[in-house]
């Protein structure tokens, strides 16, 4: 008797911490229109609610298990889902440190999941998801071909209030189902890896 398929889960990672980001408006503009869909489950990870110092584990998180009971955390919050939309801006270039201090603390929960980006900067946040392709490719992570850029020029309204475009809502729509089609496409890899032992 065949079991009940489970529901993809989907995580929405809040990519910046600082006190005055636009990111908020976007990533719950990302929840709230991802959650209209039928064929996924989502839910919002603010890296605001998960403080991490400076990568401080002994041994590289993919050798783990981690020592410290604030990686260990980390790592149980994000391990249950299946894929991530990681929403980052773009500083002077690139991806923000606390985003990439977030994926070096892990690395088992994040390989072999799928992996889609919105960014946001003056020019989109482009050169931001060109880091983030390399590092979660790294990973281990399949990254979706579609994304979302939003500018901070043109997007929001009095440089304040985002305001979404149809065609960020298009955007937003391919990238998600890309991204579902591979979450759930690459499940028998996760299902694999979960019984292989770990690093004794």
């Amino acid at each position: 008797m065949t079991g009940v398929q489970k529901m993809t889960r989907i995580g929405i990672v809040l990519g910046s911490t600082r006190p005055s980001r636009n990111g908020e408006q976007i990533a719950r503009w990302v929840l709230e229109t991802a959650s209209q869909r039928d064929d996924a489950e989502f839910e919002l990870i603010d890296l605001r609610d998960h403080p991490l110092p400076h990568l401080d584990e002994p041994v590289p998180p993919m050798f783990g298990p981690s020592v410290h009971a604030h990686t260990r955390a980390w790592a149980e919050r994000i391990a249950p889902f299946d894929g991530f939309v990681l929403v980052t801006p773009e500083y002077n270039g690139g991806m923000p440190g606390v985003l990439k201090n977030a994926l070096d603390h892990a690395f088992a929960e994040w390989t072999n999941k799928a992996v889609g980006f919105v960014s946001y900067g003056v020019n989109g946040g482009a050169r931001a998801v060109v880091q983030l392709r390399t590092v979660c490719s790294t990973l281990g992570m399949a990254d979706v071909g579609y994304q979302v850029t939003i500018s901070l020029l043109t997007d929001f309204e009095n440089r304040t209030t985002f305001t979404p475009r149809d065609h960020h809502v298009a955007a937003l729509g391919k990238t998600l189902d890309q991204l579902i089609t591979w979450s759930t496409a690459m499940a028998p890899l996760r299902a694999t890896a979960e019984t292989v032992p770990a690093h004794s």
